[in-house]
């Protein structure tokens, strides 16, 4: 058919609140943050590509909302348990869905009622539910969990529009999610004028060149982006090893996830009137004192043995029934529900998990005591029980608190980088609240809290990103995908809202780079006054390809157009970022970077370099003068090795100030092998 640019192999893909808007600087009592000025995303239509949405939420209400966007050309698609008609309105305002390259994948019809789906953009999982709560749900009033994160539950842009893109569909309790459907969403989200386009998704590891039809999310972004839409990406959920982010493509703005300064918890009082503070969602009764046990192998009578191993519990009903038990895990993102069941099985009223710290929790089902120590604690515990003949534990209920001990740390699960496909353009780009997020769910979901729900993934720290950006529209609709992708980076927070360095949680945890979270946490009200932009366009982009020595044939491919490299081969250090990484530095290596004035014209910012460990870091010009004919000035950064350096990465920063801004990027450098 003339229309058809390419065929492409279908394959699977994987799918990726009440506090957190508070924590970034946007309550919604400030007058003149970016929420007030941008009169809260009002006209911006943000597109989801996921799951699907659950219309009844009230946080898709439209009221208050104007006229729906006048440059809206989609629809709203009937299908079962959702009708156009009386599911959208002039909040959700689209309404799509994708299965034929499901069906043509699967070779076979769909069950309806065996997967506990639907035919429609409506939800069965609630992921995709989340997302748009989280990006662009309208004011939901006095919403908890079970009386914890009580408030009110809101987007990042509650007068902006959504509209839905279902591809992901419910088989056997996995999201199967099919390049073709993805594809087909993306060409219909352009045509359907959205101005945000917020994906969850994430494509099998390891990452594949942007040019390959295996890679639906890079390519369908790049028309995207060619079309002035931005588009958010998730950054995966493969943390915390190195070189696992993904969707990396250069026109993506990737997210990693942040927790904030919220906690729960949970008081745990022993026998001998001591009392350890653990992590929890359990909401139910105070437990009043009851019997507390570690397991012991019965056969060898000792209690430091695998029968005490979390995931090994294999209980005697007549030593638990009644009593809370303690057990050890080596393993730090922990399969709660697993291990609630074998001691609920077993006859037992609670369980305190001793592991490694890290701020992502989850509820237990039927709200079954799980708390959660750190090892330091959990040995306090298990000293009391091994120093009485009849331990015992009184279990209290989880309370939420804000501030102090709690601080914004890069999330344990969020991918690192650095890029392992092309190692000079760093990635994530920035990161945002994602662990602990609370927003409206499907009510099918069985964790589920009157349609709303606590849950983690960079899947949900992306539609933060997403809500802003649409912010970001709203208060400037002339700025390309890269100028704001710049603005987020270059003002981005390196320390917590408190002042406190920003940490990434790992083992150990470790104060964090650029690999952790990009430019550092997004700080929405200093991007929308960045100064400065490092911007790009689809010429950019296309030189960006040829540095990576993809062919002509392939380019065309993707561009959609006749495309020749030059002759001489761009260098991947020139791509136009707000930040530098340098994979290879042997004695020296220069690079250029250009920046647009989007401040007062004129306007004189000079250079502060903090130079990567062993290096030093020369610009010229040191001084950028701005007036009516200069609006975009060019600049050259020669790094140079100033001593004997091992094969690690070392990181630094150049910025550029006026006396009020500082336009901050990120420096990355590695010596050469």
């Amino acid at each position: 058919l003339p229309d058809v640019i390419g065929v492409m192999p279908n394959a699977h893909h994987k799918l990726q609140t009440t506090r957190s808007w508070d924590y970034l600087g946007l309550p919604s009592d400030t007058p003149n943050n970016l929420l007030d000025k941008s009169n809260m995303g009002d006209g911006v239509i943000i597109g989801v590509i996921d799951t699907g949405i659950w219309p009844e939420s009230k946080v898709f209400s439209d009221e208050g909302l104007g006229p729906i966007p006048s440059h809206w050309k989609g629809a709203c698609e009937s299908g079962d348990q959702f009708n156009a008609t009386t599911h959208c309105n002039k909040k959700i305002i689209g309404a799509r869905w994708f299965i034929d390259g499901y069906l043509a994948e699967a070779g076979q019809s769909f069950n309806i009622s065996e997967h506990k789906e639907h035919l429609s953009a409506r939800d069965a999982t609630g992921h995709g539910t989340h997302v748009c709560s989280i990006a662009a749900g309208s004011y939901a009033s006095n919403i908890s969990y079970k009386g914890l994160s009580n408030g009110t539950v809101r987007g990042g842009a509650p007068r902006a529009r959504l509209a839905m893109y279902k591809v992901c569909w419910n088989i056997f309790a996995i999201s199967a999610c099919t390049s073709a459907d993805i594809f087909k969403a993306f060409d219909e989200a352009i045509h359907d004028g959205v101005d945000v386009l917020s994906v969850s998704l994430r494509s099998p590891f390891p990452l594949l060149p942007e040019v390959d039809g295996h890679n639906p999310i890079a390519i369908g972004s790049f028309h995207a982006v060619a079309k002035g839409i931005i588009v958010v990406s998730a950054a995966g959920n493969d943390g915390p090893l190195a070189q696992k982010v993904i969707n990396t493509a250069p026109w993506i703005l990737t997210v990693a996830a942040s927790t904030t300064d919220r906690g729960f918890p949970t008081p745990i009082t022993l026998g001998n009137n001591k009392t350890v503070l653990g992590q929890s969602m359990f909401t139910g009764k105070e437990s009043g004192f009851t019997g507390l046990l570690y397991p012991e192998d019965q056969g060898l009578g000792h209690p430091l043995t695998s029968a005490g191993v979390c995931e090994n519990l294999a209980l005697n009903r007549s030593l638990v029934a009644g009593k809370v038990v303690l057990c050890f895990t080596a393993i730090a993102l922990i399969d709660r529900e697993n291990i609630s069941s074998a001691v609920k099985a077993a006859g037992g009223v609670g369980v305190i998990v001793a592991k490694f710290p890290i701020d992502h929790m989850d509820p237990c089902s039927n709200n079954f005591p799980c708390i959660e120590v750190d090892y330091e604690d959990g040995t306090e515990i298990l000293r009391y029980i091994l120093s009485t003949r009849s331990p015992i534990v009184k279990l209290n209920p989880a309370k939420t608190h804000v501030g102090k001990p709690y601080y914004g740390k890069v999330a344990y699960f969020s991918s690192r980088g650095p890029n392992s496909i092309a190692p000079a353009i760093l990635k994530p780009d920035i990161a945002a609240p994602g662990s602990n997020i609370f927003a409206a769910t499907s009510p099918l979901n069985p964790l589920a809290e009157h349609g709303f729900m606590m849950t983690s993934g960079t899947s949900f720290a992306t539609p933060h990103v997403s809500g802003i950006v649409a912010l970001l529209r709203a208060l400037h609709p002339h700025w390309s995908p890269a100028a704001m992708k710049s603005a987020l980076v270059t003002t981005a927070w390196n320390t917590d809202r408190h002042g406190l360095p920003v940490f990434a949680e790992g083992s150990p945890r470790k104060l964090a780079n650029p690999f952790d979270f990009g430019g550092g946490i997004v700080n929405p009200n200093d991007a929308a006054h960045p100064g400065l932009v490092y911007d790009m366009n689809r010429a950019d982009y296309i030189n960006y390809l040829c540095a990576m020595g993809y062919t002509n044939s392939a380019i065309s491919q993707l561009t959609e157009n006749p495309t020749a490299c030059p002759n001489k081969k761009p260098s991947l250090l020139d791509v136009n970022l707000p930040s530098i990484t340098i994979p290879s530095l042997r004695n020296s290596t220069s690079l250029t970077r250009t920046v647009t004035n989007v401040g007062p014209v004129n306007s004189v910012y000079e250079v502060a370099i903090e130079p990567p460990f062993g290096t030093a870091v020369l610009v010229r010009p040191s001084v950028l003068v701005f007036n009516s004919s200069a609006k975009r000035i060019s600049f050259e950064v020669t790094v140079l090795s100033t001593r004997q350096m091992n094969s690690e990465y070392y990181f630094g920063s150049l910025a550029w100030i006026n006396g009020v801004l500082a336009v901050r990027s990120p420096i990355c450098v590695r010596a050469s092998a």
